[in-house]
């Protein structure tokens, strides 16, 4: 069936996406958007929009010329957001003749025309918290991410992991409409030339923790474990770099800082823009990635890139992920966590022949490779049958 025209696209017309962008506000989702836009723009054959709030813009610019961006005003808050996602959004689809509707969220409008979703949020988090709000929040998007599942034409899973977790034991039941893409990097212009050997990395108390402060994101266990780690390494610094999205685990985080006395050790930062996240990554001794619950890691494979040093939690998609290119640890066990990353601080040759490998095995993660297989699946959902290929990692 190679070649073959979906009902309602016209032979030579360019396969007409539109990207339902509304959930991108913070962390991966924003991060999976500004990486792939620009690699799918590239291509002639696809003529892209994409839909957004119009507090969202700043996020994404500058755009890429060739994705043509529609902003919508709309009341903030949950009720008025469904209501446009499920009504207007699938109206406005099938009034522009959108061949397909690209949902990079685990939900999405469920009666938008051959609507696409990418599996990317773990709710299995629900386990981690016994507070009533984000309880709720985790409920509804289970039930959110099952109702779209059903009613998707294409699934796209960013790990095997995710595509395991997030079809609720009926794996099976979707089997025909998941397809497997992993996240891709952006590498350095010589993405395996070694570093100077004097650059900053060669400080090996020098740690750093990337991503926007959740409760999954298990940065209390890491606080213990640069606890112990002072112990031996008075001049550990823990550099930890996010938004604060759970506002009360950052205030919890900062009165365990307190408490263990770790004040001198430990630093936020917030979000950083992409030029000065590149700059810690190159310069870190060793980065520490503790999640508990992650579908795939984009801090990870950014790490990996950048040839660092990595000390990883051995859960969720972690191991998928970094393969033997780093140390994994038990996330839950601080004294493990602090034994592996001590073994980096004091062994110089292990950190830089894990950050040569990690460098290595990140470019199994290709970014182009992204993209090409996500425009295979979104032609496949239009009635376009392509061969998807996945990555062998």
């Amino acid at each position: 069936m190679d070649g073959a025209i979906s009902q309602g696209r016209q032979a030579g017309r360019r396969l007409r996406v539109v990207v339902n962008g509304v959930h991108a506000k913070s962390g991966g989702g924003v991060t999976y958007l500004r990486n792939i836009l620009p690699k799918l723009s590239e291509r002639d054959d696809l003529e892209l929009h994409l839909f957004l709030h119009e507090d969202q813009y700043q996020l994404f610019y500058p755009m890429p010329d060739r994705v043509q961006v529609t902003l919508f005003k709309y009341r903030e808050g949950f009720l008025p957001s469904v209501l446009w996602e499920q009504i207007c959004l699938p109206i406005a689809t099938w009034g522009m003749g959108a061949d397909v509707v690209f949902s990079p969220a685990n939900y999405g409008p469920l009666f938008a025309r051959n609507h696409v979703i990418l599996l990317r949020n773990a709710t299995s988090v629900i386990q981690l918290t016994n507070r009533l709000r984000p309880m709720v929040y985790w409920l509804l998007l289970s039930a959110a991410t099952l109702a779209s599942l059903v009613t998707a034409r294409k699934a796209v899973a960013v790990s095997k992991y995710a595509e395991s977790i997030l079809t609720f034991r009926l794996k099976w039941l979707f089997q025909r409409k998941l397809h497997v893409v992993y996240h891709g990097a952006k590498w350095p212009e010589d993405p395996l030339e070694d570093p100077p050997e004097d650059l900053p990395r060669n400080m090996s108390t020098n740690l750093l923790a990337v991503s926007d402060i959740y409760i999954q994101k298990n940065y209390h266990t890491l606080l213990k474990s640069i606890s112990i780690l002072r112990e031996k390494y008075p001049d550990v610094r823990l550099t930890i770099v996010g938004a604060e999205i759970d506002t009360w685990y950052a205030h919890e985080l900062r009165s365990m800082i307190q408490d263990l006395e770790i004040s001198d050790n430990v630093f936020f930062v917030g979000h950083v823009d992409p030029d000065r996240l590149q700059k810690l990554y190159a310069e870190c001794g060793i980065f520490v990635f503790p999640s508990i619950v992650e579908t795939f890691g984009n801090p990870l494979l950014e790490a990996m890139a950048a040839g660092a040093a990595i000390a990883s939690s051995n859960s969720a998609a972690m191991p998928e992920v970094i393969g033997d290119a780093g140390l994994l640890f038990q996330p839950h066990d601080a004294a493990e966590m602090a034994e592996k990353i001590g073994l980096l601080i004091e062994d110089r040759q292990l950190r830089i022949d894990l950050g040569k490998k990690a460098k290595v095995r990140s470019r199994l993660f290709d970014l182009s490779k992204t993209a090409e297989q996500t425009l295979s699946v979104l032609d496949a959902a239009a009635g376009t049958v392509l061969p998807v290929r996945r990555t062998v990692v």
